[in-house]
């Protein structure tokens, strides 16, 4: 059995308890967010629901960790947080067929396996064992559960306590390790209403799981701030069909809060260095730019200037400033060269 924090403990049905434990069971519980049967798409919309060219720069960059490894025998491709399973069907249907018959791609999703999904996919509540190729997390950490902390009036870092309707009060100081990563990577400071959120239990699921990739290339894709530029009142909000809402804990809504990946970066004690870039800057390197087709394809072949504008625009989109193309991107390289240095 695990010890719960003071941010954690419940007293009775009902009470108000921390972020972290009310999010756990309104996300993964039963009837929670991620069980509900129209998915994340039904919510919100990611690089991947955005274009199939986000898939297919997913597949580029596992062809370089491919060649990289020697192409070998078995190359593992493993979706964190899968949803429906619509970015390993995209990466399988981008590749070359020579690759493809190599790969044994995996989907990791406390959901069912949707009807449809191509057989040769792994549908598994965890990532495997040792994992040889490429792990992709898009936009998991954002909602590994966290607790959130609040200035008082005297200065100090209390648990934020919420009950089921989203109603706030705040609960007992921070103490311990959570009150070590504030000070490390979050010092709240003594301004009353100050917030931060704990990302504690985001550094151990990312070591964790990054740890599991014994050759080859782990990534994280998420929301993110850094040191130096966190939000003074937190990032915890809500989505519900499509648009943001207040965050009430009650399965109806999704619950995210952006990523301190540079604390996940930390965290991860293996000798290979991590990396941080933006996405912008990854798709650039993967070969997605967003420029415009040349005018002259107007004139001698219109229907793929068409497409080509529509896919130029679509990676406009993935890449634009103040918006999917500020996400950060975590890269962790394991006996290869970063493929994409």
């Amino acid at each position: 059995m695990t010890q719960e924090t003071p941010g954690q403990r419940r007293e009775a049905p009902g009470s108000p308890r921390g972020w972290r434990a009310a999010a756990e069971e309104a996300l993964y519980g039963p009837a929670g967010f991620y069980r509900r049967p129209e998915g994340p798409a039904g919510h919100f919309r990611t690089s991947v629901h955005a274009s199939r060219l986000f898939a297919g720069a997913v597949a580029e960059l596992l062809q370089r960790v491919d060649a990289a490894l020697g192409r070998p025998a078995a190359l593992d491709f493993v979706d964190m947080a899968a949803g429906r399973g619509e970015l390993v069907a995209g990466v399988l249907a981008a590749l070359p067929r020579e690759v493809a018959a190599r790969v044994r791609p995996y989907a990791v999703e406390i959901a069912g396996r949707p009807a449809g999904l191509d057989e040769r996919v792994r549908w598994c509540a965890e990532p495997p064992a040792e994992i040889t190729g490429l792990l992709f997390a898009n936009e998991w950490l954002d909602n590994v559960p966290v607790d959130v902390a609040e200035t008082d009036p005297a200065g100090v870092p209390r648990y934020v306590l919420v009950g089921d309707d989203g109603t706030e009060r705040l609960g007992d100081p921070v103490t311990g390790a959570d009150a070590d990563w504030l000070a490390r990577w979050w010092p709240l400071g003594a301004e009353e209403g100050t917030r931060a959120e704990i990302g504690l239990p985001r550094d151990r699921a990312w070591a964790a799981v990054a740890g599991r990739v014994v050759s080859g290339l782990a990534v994280a894709v998420d929301y993110a701030h850094t040191a130096g530029a966190r939000p003074p009142f937190g990032t915890l909000t809500g989505f519900r069909a499509g648009r943001e809402t207040t965050p009430v804990p009650d399965g109806s809504c999704d619950l995210t809060a952006h990523v301190a990946l540079d604390a996940c970066a930390a965290a991860d004690e293996h000798p290979a260095p991590a990396r941080l870039l933006t996405q912008r800057a990854a798709l650039h390197a993967l070969g997605l730019t967003g420029g415009r087709p040349p005018l002259a394809l107007a004139s001698t072949d219109p229907a793929a200037y068409v497409r080509a504008l529509a896919s130029a625009g679509e990676a406009a989109e993935l890449t634009a400033r103040g918006g999917l193309g500020d996400f950060g991107w975590l890269l962790r390289a394991v006996e290869i060269a970063d493929p994409l240095a």
